[in-house]
């Protein structure tokens, strides 16, 4: 039998067309970086260690899809050499979102992120946070990493990073980039 938690999130992931232009409306009109009460996909939220105490903080981040843009060189290069379409940014979208969250908010630590939902001209993730220095998360022994590992985001520490420079899978047929 399937977690009522995951029963709700397959709910949200497959809503009607009407409901999802709604909701992406509501969306478009938000700041970049807004961060919100709870958890639109509470299950996800939950694996990543998401907790419904105070302290815990989540993070809407609105990324634009795509390659890189860059404006057009006025003068100086050969047409062949112009390339500002089709670069590829090195890093995903996904931490990218995360990095502007732990910008915006600079004394929390980013535990995970995850996908929300995508139009043709952004994604948005939502970002798990949580402030080290809280009591209420300072007083749980299972937390006390979080006060040593500050800026796991910046250094690609977190599932996002490792996924990005392909340490998530181990062996002798890994493909690991940007070591």
């Amino acid at each position: 039998m399937k977690s009522p938690y995951f029963i709700i999130d397959k709910n949200f992931m497959n809503m009607s067309l009407e409901r999802k232009r709604e909701f992406l409306k509501k969306l478009r009109r938000e700041p970049t970086v807004v961060r919100i009460p709870k958890p639109t996909r509470l299950y996800r939220a939950r694996a990543l260690g998401y907790k419904a105490k105070r302290g815990y903080v989540v993070v809407r981040v609105k990324v634009r899809r795509g390659t890189l843009r860059r404006p057009r060189p006025k003068r100086g290069h050969k047409p062949r050499k112009m390339g500002f379409k089709l670069r590829t940014p090195a890093k995903s979208l996904r931490l990218i979102a995360e990095e502007r969250a732990a910008r915006k908010f600079r004394n929390l630590v980013v535990l995970g992120s995850y996908y929300l939902i995508e139009d043709g001209k952004y994604k948005w993730f939502e970002v798990i946070m949580a402030d080290p220095y809280h009591p209420v998360i300072k007083s749980d022994p299972r937390n006390a990493w979080m006060i040593k590992k500050r800026d796991k985001v910046f250094r690609g520490l977190t599932a996002a990073g490792k996924r990005m420079r392909g340490l998530l899978h181990k062996g002798k047929k890994a493909r690991h980039r940007h070591s």
